[in-house]
């Protein structure tokens, strides 16, 4: 496809996304104000770290008069699982110019890395594949730009009317019902065989267990857990066939 349809189509793929990163932005600014960060400050946390669960965990460890250096290590440990993102995403960017790379890497983003590499697996040429569809120029990093730019769009719009709306918002609400089901919603279309289920179900059951660890480290663990499940499942079922 052209870049202009490559565009269009990362949009396309990321607006269903948005219905769970609207109220979880929502919540973020309204809970910036609670911990006592001003609009602007917490506006420029939204731009520049662009990250929805490293800002709220910065948010409450800020209310809670946490020293920098434990602030910054916590939401670096939280950020961690980008460092599997990019290396799955690696293989299909590795021809783009530095600029693009910089830019592709600002943008992601757990919603914009599922759409992105679900869209790069499903379109990857295959032996069955014409060589000429095969020769064709690589415009789908366009699609990853579309879908990035439209969730961080989203994302400053959201933040901006929680911080405007703030305490205005009803607690009874429970509006952070939406992050989990926004990771549901993108971690299903990826489950398509044997070893992906096995990685996703041993990833949630550790993920359920290691939940009180510091730092968040039940996130990498139960990461690394999953990944490691799922090369042990693949690798046995490969040998049995």
């Amino acid at each position: 496809m052209t870049p202009r349809r490559e565009v269009a189509a990362g949009i396309r793929a990321e607006l269903p996304i948005l219905l769970g990163v609207l109220p979880f932005g929502l919540i973020y600014g309204a809970l910036a104000l609670q911990a006592g960060i001003p609009p602007a400050p917490a506006l420029a946390m939204s731009s520049i770290v662009f990250a929805g669960s490293a800002q709220f965990v910065a948010t409450q460890l800020i209310g809670a008069g946490t020293p920098v250096g434990l602030l910054l290590l916590t939401t670096f440990v939280v950020n961690l699982r980008h460092l599997l993102y990019s290396g799955s995403l690696a293989p299909y960017l590795r021809p783009l110019r530095p600029a693009w790379k910089a830019a592709l890497a600002y943008l992601l983003t757990d919603e914009a890395y599922a759409v992105a590499i679900t869209h790069y697996s499903q379109t990857s040429p295959t032996r069955a594949t014409p060589p000429s569809h095969r020769d064709e120029p690589d415009h789908r990093h366009w699609f990853f730009l579309g879908a990035g730019l439209t969730l961080w769009t989203t994302w400053q719009a959201s933040t901006a009317a929680g911080l405007y709306l703030g305490a205005r918002i009803p607690t009874s609400w429970h509006l952070e019902f939406a992050l989990p089901l926004t990771f549901l919603a993108l971690a299903r279309p990826a489950v398509t065989d044997r070893a992906t289920a096995i990685t996703v179900l041993v990833a949630s059951v550790v993920g359920i267990v290691s939940y009180g660890l510091a730092m968040r480290l039940g996130i990498i663990v139960a990461a690394l857990a999953g990944i490691a499940a799922g090369i042990v499942a693949e690798t046995w079922g490969g040998r049995r066939g």
